[in-house]
């Protein structure tokens, strides 16, 4: 077996998983889903990706990061971009997104109204 940084396979960087009955959980993805980070690696730090924040039940500050598909847009392209910010991750301070900002398409903007059966 190869280490990964020296195969041509590029498996390893995600995959599609179809029967996912979540599946789109992100609206906006242009390129192939990318379904290896479904939980984003990102979700103590700071990053790019448009991110809300809310307070828990237990009064915990957290990211609400629904609204965001980089982790999630093409398979190559998402790899890099998690690559990218894990290379020198900085933590969340738990404050609202003022050092970066990010622009998604409108329809990639969640809609946060109750669904309806």
């Amino acid at each position: 077996m190869q280490p990964k940084d020296t195969t041509d396979n590029e498996a390893f960087k995600g995959f599609t998983n179809h029967e996912c009955p979540f599946m789109p959980c992100h609206k906006g993805v242009k390129r192939e889903f990318n379904c290896l980070f479904c939980y984003c690696p990102l979700i103590a730090y700071e990053c790019p990706g448009p991110y809300k924040v809310f307070i828990d039940a237990n009064g915990m500050r957290r990211k609400d990061c629904s609204g965001c598909n980089l982790p999630h847009n093409g398979i190559k392209q998402s790899w890099n971009f998690i690559q990218k910010w894990l290379e020198q991750p900085v933590l969340w301070d738990g404050k609202p997104q003022t050092r970066f900002q990010v622009d998604l398409p409108e329809e990639a903007i969640p809609d946060y109204r109750p669904r309806t059966p």
